[in-house]
């Protein structure tokens, strides 16, 4: 789906805007039935367990790439920046936590959902209208409440993760 948003992104087309927000839409919609299913009918795999994460944070990214470059708003180029940075660091202290047996310990949180969540709804909004409209204005608002989300979660999960991290020689002091 990813070339498929990229490439209708850039069309010279005037509902490029809706399609590919519709693109999305279906994408983060069938990732999240693809996930339900899964579960619901104990047909998790453990190269589904790590790839499909991968695979929404790459299709998160790749639509905030296009988006920062079409908008040109400091504000948005952070927010993106924080979510992206974020996906990098926790993905990575993930499969640190998985290595040493504690994945259970950095396990998605509600915010972690919530922040998902806003994402998603956010990019929807955003590539789904042109910058400078009221609508455009609404999305970059979502995606600053998401960048705060973004970072409560990575506290979250780095506090969770905390006693793990730190060499046990640091304990007794």
């Amino acid at each position: 789906m990813i070339p498929i948003l990229v490439g209708i992104y850039y069309l010279p087309w005037e509902g490029r805007y809706y399609a590919c927000a519709i693109v999305f839409a279906v994408a983060a919609f069938t990732d999240w039935l693809d996930g339900f299913l899964a579960r619901r009918l104990n047909q998790t795999t453990p190269f589904g367990a790590f790839f499909d994460p991968v695979a929404d944070k790459v299709m998160v990214s790749v639509a905030l790439v296009m988006l920062v470059a079409n908008y040109s708003d400091p504000l948005m180029t952070l927010a993106s920046a924080v979510i992206v940075g974020r996906e990098i660091v926790i993905s990575a202290l993930r499969e640190w936590m998985a290595e040493m047996g504690k994945r259970a310990s950095v396990a998605v949180s509600y915010i972690g959902k919530l922040k998902t969540t806003m994402q998603m709804l956010a990019i929807f909004i955003l590539l789904g209208t042109q910058p400078g409209t009221e609508y455009a204005v609404m999305g970059q608002s979502v995606l600053l409440i998401a960048a705060l989300l973004t970072l409560w979660s990575m506290y979250i999960y780095l506090k969770a993760a905390w006693p793990d991290l730190m060499p046990k020689h640091w304990d007794k002091k």
